[in-house]
């Protein structure tokens, strides 16, 4: 690895609260997406236990029906566009600019922007539980249920909203790390010299452009709907509700997609690490990736088999629902290829990364048995359904991002976790998660339907909920543990080194954490692994031992990276403003009569204008830090 010498910053930037309002750092932006999203995923958790509390015994009244549906539909939209989302792209900012040798993203000020946006689009949706306003509608919304006749008041517009903010903070990140990973990697790294994390990340990012506009005409239908009497969706005046079937799963099911190809990019890393052997196929791995994304496009209606779409379409998605299945399988015989002779070592990341390979696996057994069209129309929306899913996005998506968490912790802190509570961490997840949702493949089988707030007893689902209920607390006390433990830790944890697991990326070749800069000096990547590369030849040649390059006591250089700023900030809450003002544009009397709410196009309205001048502004913001002379400097 030959190296293209540059320079160190001396940036001047706020303090305090400011320092972290107007930041454009892709690092401590991860950190913000990072927090945001565990908190959103902790309140989703707590939705998930009132839930379980409220079904643990038949015929009981703790939660009313009306709350039990708002709890079901938060919950299922916090974990997907508030949790598992966000923690990906918590990742993608601040591991994909350090594997790939760049010093920041492509757009600093909108990927700022994204986080901002991001955190609005959340908030709209958590303050309804406060405004008695929470969405009831699941999170599919599948009209005529959304419709003002059977949904009068204001929650599905929270949610319509709430989502719609959400995706213009997807969308921004999105465009941003397709420049960056295309534009923006160090010399000599070829598309298939990229870590597969940041080729996920890229894939990901790919599909999130396609899939997110689906989602935003429909939402605008839904919404004009609503608000305005259109007649998009309204059966009565000749439309089909099925169109939003259609419409919500083209763009859904590339969303689950969305959700685990991220966590498949981190596992891809690990396990190489802890095996010490490189990546086992890896341009199979990245070929079955792009196949994944590609196919994710012909299997949504998968999910209405019972819709009544006739025996062609049935079959015609069975089969593509079985085929996507082939390299889902290839990335499992990789990853078993991989850590086949190695040398392997069961740390923390390790164990998660694992636990993500064999729970996926039985999600995905069972997502197999969906594709058989006569069987799924046995299955549908029984428990069956909710044990698939939360295989897959559960013991799937989130055991591998806490595997990415504890992998990656000592280079975001520079500390180590505590090793035992990991490992405590680990058994407990993964323990509750079989006790919780493996009996509902049981229930399901017995008949029992998703999203019924009570049952009567002698049904044979009274020992199996009891079961799950206690699986779910076992699960709280596994994450109560990982708090603690990432909060000593990041406060006193053992100083970990640059590079504590022998790494094979980029990310490991520089001090943790890392500097504002990321690289005093930008590589020149040589081999697909380079780093693990550069420290064999070194131990080769017996030269110096091997240490991360680059420290704060390097000078005679200056590199001028973007400054701070906060209208990024502005432009977000102006969206978040105007989105609260939209949910209650119109009121709607007992009977159907719909009247223009002034007072909310007036918050709308400001929102908006603070949304456009914010922008203007931005647009003249210089580029990069001014130099001492008052010029500027290229980036």
């Amino acid at each position: 690895m030959t190296t293209i010498p540059l320079a160190i910053p001396r940036p001047v930037h706020p303090t305090g609260i400011w320092s972290w309002i107007t930041t454009i750092d892709h690092k401590r932006i991860g950190i913000l997406y990072g927090v945001t999203a565990f908190l959103m995923f902790f309140s989703g958790g707590i939705e998930a236990l009132l839930i379980r509390i409220q079904l643990a015994r038949p015929e009981q009244n703790l939660i009313t029906p009306e709350i039990f549906n708002q709890l079901f539909t938060m919950h299922a939209t916090t974990m997907i566009f508030l949790g598992v989302m966000p923690l990906s792209a918590a990742f993608f900012n601040f591991v994909v600019p350090l594997q790939i040798g760049a010093r920041d993203v492509a757009f600093p000020r909108l990927n700022a922007f994204s986080y901002w946006t991001f955190l609005g689009g959340a908030l709209i949706l958590k303050m309804s539980w406060l405004t008695g306003s929470a969405p009831n509608g699941g999170w599919f919304g599948y009209s005529p249920l959304t419709g003002i006749t059977y949904n009068p008041g204001h929650g599905i517009d929270v949610w319509i909203l709430s989502l719609q903010v959400l995706g213009i903070a997807s969308l921004a990140a999105s465009f941003n790390f397709i420049v960056t990973i295309l534009n923006m990697r160090a010399p000599g790294m070829g598309l298939m010299r990229m870590p597969l994390f940041t080729w996920m990340t890229l894939v990901t990012a790919i599909l999130l452009v396609l899939a997110f506009p689906v989602i935003t005409v429909a939402l605008i239908e839904l919404f004009f709907d609503r608000a305005f009497g259109m007649n998009f969706f309204n059966v009565a005046a000749g439309a089909n509700a099925v169109l939003w079937q259609h419409l919500f799963w083209v763009f859904g099911h590339p969303e689950v997609y969305i959700l685990i190809l991220p966590a498949m990019g981190i596992v891809s890393d690990i396990i190489p690490v802890f095996s010490r052997k490189p990546l086992f196929g890896y341009g199979t791995v990245v070929l079955a990736g792009v196949i994944i994304a590609f196919m994710g496009w012909m299997v949504w209606s998968h999910h209405m088999f019972t819709v009544g779409l006739g025996p062609v379409a049935n079959s015609v998605f069975a089969v593509t629902t079985m085929m996507i299945a082939v390299p889902t399988g290839i990335k499992v015989f990789n990853w078993m290829g991989t850590m086949w002779g190695g040398s392997l070592s069961f740390k923390t990341p390790m164990l998660f990364a694992l636990g993500f390979v064999t729970m996926f696996v039985i999600g995905g057994i069972s997502g197999v048995m969906h594709a058989i069209a006569p069987s799924d129309a046995q299955q549908q929306d029984t428990y069956f359904i909710v044990a698939h899913i939360h295989y897959v996005l559960f013991g799937g998506a989130i055991f591998a991002i806490l595997a990415g968490v504890y992998y990656w912790f000592p280079k975001l802190t520079g500390r180590m976790y505590d090793e035992k509570q990991g490992q405590m961490h680990f058994w407990l997840m993964f323990i509750g998660q079989n006790i919780t949702f493996f009996p509902m493949h049981f229930t399901g089988l017995n008949g029992m339907p998703r999203r019924i707030y009570s049952y009567y007893g002698g049904l044979g689902w009274d020992f199996w909920n009891l079961v799950s209920t206690l699986g779910a607390l076992i699960l709280a006390v596994g994450f109560l543990i990982f708090i603690y433990n990432m909060a000593k830790s990041w406060r006193k944890g053992e100083v970990a080194g640059s590079d504590p697991w022998d790494g094979r990326t980029l990310e490991w070749s520089i001090p943790s954490p890392p500097p504002e800069y990321n690289f005093v000096e930008i590589p020149h990547v040589e081999d697909r692994d380079d780093w693990w590369e550069e420290k064999q030849r070194r131990r080769e040649r017996r030269a110096v031992p091997v240490v991360a390059g680059g420290s704060d006591a390097d000078e005679g250089h200056d590199i001028h990276l973007p400054q701070p700023s906060y209208w990024p900030f502005f432009v977000s809450l102006g969206l978040f403003i105007g989105g609260m003002g939209l949910i209650y544009l119109m009121n709607v009397d007992a009977d159907g009569i719909r009247t223009l709410n002034w007072a909310a196009l007036t918050v709308t309205v400001a929102g908006l204008f603070m949304g456009v001048v914010s922008v203007y502004r931005w647009s003249f913001e210089p580029v990069n830090d001014p130099e001492p002379d008052g010029g500027h400097a290229a980036h």
